[in-house]
């Protein structure tokens, strides 16, 4: 097991004009889940085959443990990777698939089988180990593909979202089992996926990059209750952060025809800026005699929970069309009904997260 630690890394791909990633710092723990996450094309799959050496470093290093593997081949750099499409040879069977990279190093065949052996009872894939890979479901040969990195005992374990091809139900069960083998292995895991549930559920950190620049990275609990900023925010949390703009005021930010308070500290940080963007979740509004007036366009009733969608009240009919919308989770026993207006508040004040309209950071505490 390993540390990893990326200093300064940058990717520039020929032609391109910017980096895929750019200057890239991150320093993950020996034994650390660390789950890149972020949008299409964000750079997350990049900075993992940087890692893996499958993507030059144009710029800055990267080092596993106390070793400077930029330029080193992907075969010295003792990680072991899990693709999105398993990558199994069709013609061989489960555990010819598991062992085959032991077999290439000439690891002698009772160490091979005992490691394949020992690999398939942690996966459960020991009645399939005579089978070929088009004799498995998706979920199996997504544990098979595991098993394959897991016997090769390496420092760092590096996965390319491997549960993308999975149905809904199935990603769920795999992403709860991948969490507690890392746990129970303690290999140092990088994960890159684009699903922020995922990340949430399974990281113990989880770095948010946006256009080859990471935003931030803690815990996912960190993340979800301080963004340091707008997209942060509105990337985290399903459903996502209402983002509402609103002008300052004395005492708050005006939104429609109600001041939401703000502390005088936090507005003060906004210095000569005229609005703000109020960043609040669904769960932590209220149904209330006053507040922020909606117009309900919509009502979700999910049993539990009723999630309610609309816009703000008092817009004229073209501007509705253009209006952000908003998302409030209330009580599904007494939701509003559809075409009404209702007002909504924060269950909390402290719950309201303030951003700078002109740079996007976090001014809140």
């Amino acid at each position: 097991m390993a540390t990893v630690s990326f200093k300064d890394a940058s990717r520039v791909y020929p032609g391109a004009d910017h980096p895929a990633v750019d200057k890239l710092n991150l320093e993950i723990g020996d034994g650390e889940f660390m789950v890149l996450v972020g949008p299409s094309g964000c750079g997350k799959s990049t900075s993992l085959r940087m890692l893996a050496g499958l993507e030059e470093v144009n710029s800055g290093k990267i080092f596993i443990g106390d070793r400077d593997v930029t330029d080193l081949p992907p075969k010295d750099r003792d990680i072991a990777m899990v693709f999105q499409n398993y990558a199994l040879y069709p013609h061989m069977t489960v555990a010819d698939n598991m062992g085959f990279a032991l077999k290439m190093a000439g690891v002698a065949k009772a160490e091979r089988d005992a490691r394949v052996m020992e690999a398939a009872h942690l996966l459960g894939l020991e009645s399939f180990l005579a089978r070929k890979p088009k004799a498995l479901s998706g979920g199996q040969r997504q544990r098979v593909a595991m098993g394959r990195a897991i016997v090769r005992q390496p420092q760092v374990f590096l996965m390319d979202e491997p549960l993308s091809n999975l149905d809904a139900k199935l990603r769920v069960s795999t992403r709860t089992q991948i969490a507690a083998l890392q746990t129970r292995l303690g290999v140092t895991t990088v994960y890159v996926t684009h699903d922020q549930v995922e990340a949430m559920t399974m990281g113990d950190r989880v770095a948010v990059m946006k256009d080859g620049i990471l935003q931030q990275v803690d815990s996912p609990l960190t993340l979800y209750d301080k963004p340091a900023n707008l997209f942060v925010a509105g990337f985290i949390g399903s459903p996502a952060m209402n983002l509402i703009s609103g002008e300052i005021t004395d005492g708050g930010v005006l939104v429609g025809d109600y001041v939401v308070p703000v502390p005088r500290e936090t507005l003060a940080k906004a210095g000569e800026e005229k609005s703000l963007v109020l960043g609040i979740r669904p769960e932590n509004f209220k149904l209330a005699t006053e507040g922020i007036g909606l117009d309900v366009d919509v009502v979700e009733e999910t049993g539990a929970d009723a999630y309610v969608y609309g816009t703000l009240a008092g817009l004229d009919v073209d501007a509705k069309l253009s209006a952000q919308q908003i998302v409030a989770r209330v009580s599904a026993r007494t939701p509003p009904q559809r075409g009404t207006t209702v007002k909504l508040n924060a269950v909390d004040p402290a719950s309201i997260h303030v951003f700078s309209d002109k740079t996007q950071e976090r001014l809140s505490a």
